[in-house]
């Protein structure tokens, strides 16, 4: 491209000497003057522009990302894509209270996905890292282009995929830690593919910086983690704190005896019960399930269908067993007859009208 050349050049550089000019002939006089005069002036010399033409001027690179770089961001949105399939999938678990398919840790697994640590502040944790991963894939997907949203640059939007992915990354160092001490000897399958996603989407994000824009995002990096690990602690200090506060319930399981015996109509109507497949839900700690099972008496207590909804025993945080609560027990006993459900203790004549049982014998 042409450029401007000042240079500066005294007058004596370019001063030339004539000799004196004689004619031959009529020559007015005023010419001569003015052609010897010539030697004693000084030939100007003006700075010139060379250059292209006025468009090539005004010419612009264009930024057209590198075949790595682009590469790099359809990683990083695979990467946030799978992540976030991941934590929808937990994130409905949470909201509907289902249990989860744990291909490896069975129980533990949801011991830990069920645990006081899935929750930050009362918000599910998947759902957390649903939102995070879902904006790394859209950033990613975005860098891919030339056009960004609402006006943000690709500088300002690498330096908001780097700060997303590091504060990922801190959190699942931090629950790697809670998982290695809190629930030693537990295995969560979700939890170790979440924490190498995370870090793979860290270490992809990081590869494409060169060094002085690492230095320069060290300082962002310090912060977006320093903040993960103290909201982080302070969440799980709070809930922690609220936790011991409280009285722990620990009960093992125990079997209770039925002493009154049974009558005829009660026999009778058990084994009408036992025949249509009606069920009656409860819990050995109920006190009310027991007087249930004393009307019945204790022949016939044994010909019902009863499911104990803690097998195990109970703990402060353990959840009823999946049989209770696909039928979506909401207290004990619970009986559930022909479809419908009868909530709390029933007369035998309730039960024996509800069965359609048509015993001429009435209870005694």
């Amino acid at each position: 491209m042409a450029s401007f050349v000042n240079v500066s050049l005294s007058s004596s550089q370019f001063s030339t000497r004539w000799p004196p000019i004689r004619f031959h002939g009529s020559v007015r006089q005023d010419k001569i003057y003015f052609f010897n005069n010539i030697s004693h002036r000084s030939l100007l010399v003006l700075p010139l522009k060379c250059s292209k033409n006025s468009e090539s001027e005004a010419e612009t690179s264009v930024s057209t990302p590198s075949p790595a770089g682009d590469f790099t961001y359809k990683l990083s949105a695979a990467i946030g894509g799978v992540g976030f399939l991941e934590t929808a999938y937990l994130t409905y678990l949470k909201v509907t209270n289902s249990e989860a398919f744990c291909p490896i840790g069975g129980g533990t697994c949801s011991d830990i996905l069920n645990s006081d640590y899935a929750l930050v502040f009362g918000v599910p944790l998947p759902l957390i890292g649903m939102a995070a991963y879902g904006l790394v894939a859209a950033v990613s997907l975005q860098l891919t282009g030339e056009d960004l949203p609402l006006g943000i640059n690709k500088s300002n939007a690498r330096l908001l995929l780097i700060g997303c992915t590091t504060s990922m990354a801190a959190a699942s160092a931090y629950f790697l830690y809670i998982l290695s001490t809190k629930f030693s000897g537990s295995s969560c399958s979700y939890c170790l593919l979440s924490a190498l996603l995370s870090f793979s989407l860290y270490f992809v994000t990081v590869k494409d910086f060169g060094w002085q824009e690492i230095q320069k995002a060290a300082v962002l990096q310090l912060f977006v983690a320093s903040l993960v690990i103290l909201t982080l602690n302070t969440s799980y200090g709070n809930s922690m704190s609220i936790s011991s506060s409280m009285a722990v319930i620990e009960l093992p399981y125990y079997g209770t005896e039925i002493t009154t015996p049974s009558s005829p109509f009660a026999l009778s109507l058990a084994r009408h019960l036992h025949s249509i497949g009606a069920k009656m839900y409860g819990a050995f700690w109920c006190s009310h399930c027991l007087e249930q099972k004393e009307m019945f008496g204790r022949e016939a207590a044994k010909l019902l269908d009863y499911v104990e909804c803690f097998p195990e025993g109970y703990r402060t945080g353990t959840k009823i067993i999946k049989a209770c609560t696909d039928v979506k027990i909401e207290g004990f006993p619970t009986w559930i007859i022909n479809g419908q459900v009868l909530s709390g203790e029933k007369e035998l004549t309730e039960l024996a009208q509800v069965s359609g049982f048509k015993e001429s014998a009435q209870p005694s």
